[in-house]
């Protein structure tokens, strides 16, 4: 009869480690993309992020997508949740962001941002910022804009 000796062990590791990278490439598969559009007409009206609300999940990317000429998409100060990395695209250009920081984010078109170009965009909890970003003052009709968008967090 032959001895097991260290088998049992050296499978029971070997379980494991297989299960440990099966998690780890099924969490790296389930980050999404989403998109929202820049445009300059929708279905809110002139000058629009559609959409302008998103929740999305912490690791998920957006990619904001240049519909029409004239219009980039910008982080806006201080209505981002701390550690998170700021960004600012290219005109009539496309730009791809990785949102890992919980909280809310805002973001602008800035040629438009007066005519109320903005978007918010909920990563995870918001709770982590959202009263910061509640106090950001926002000019023209972006203000108008941006309070409808954070009401829907009430």
């Amino acid at each position: 009869m032959r001895k097991l000796g260290h088998l049992p062990a050296l499978l029971a590791v070997g379980s494991f480690v297989t299960a440990t990278t099966c998690l780890a490439v099924t969490g790296l598969a389930s980050a999404a993309e989403h998109e929202i559009q820049m445009l300059n007409k929708g279905k809110g009206g002139i000058m629009v992020f559609e959409p302008a609300f998103l929740e999305i999940a912490p690791g998920d990317t957006v990619h904001f997508r240049a519909v029409d000429k004239g219009h980039n998409a910008a982080s806006i100060d201080r209505m981002m949740p701390k550690g998170a990395a700021s960004w600012k695209g290219g005109l009539s250009k496309d730009v791809t962001v990785s949102l890992d920081v919980e909280g809310v984010y805002g973001a602008r078109c800035v040629p438009h941002y007066p005519m109320g170009m903005v978007a918010l965009i909920v990563v995870g909890d918001p709770s982590a910022n959202l009263k910061a970003a509640r106090e950001v003052e926002h000019r023209g009709k972006a203000k108008q804009r941006m309070a409808e968008l954070l009401d829907r967090l009430d």
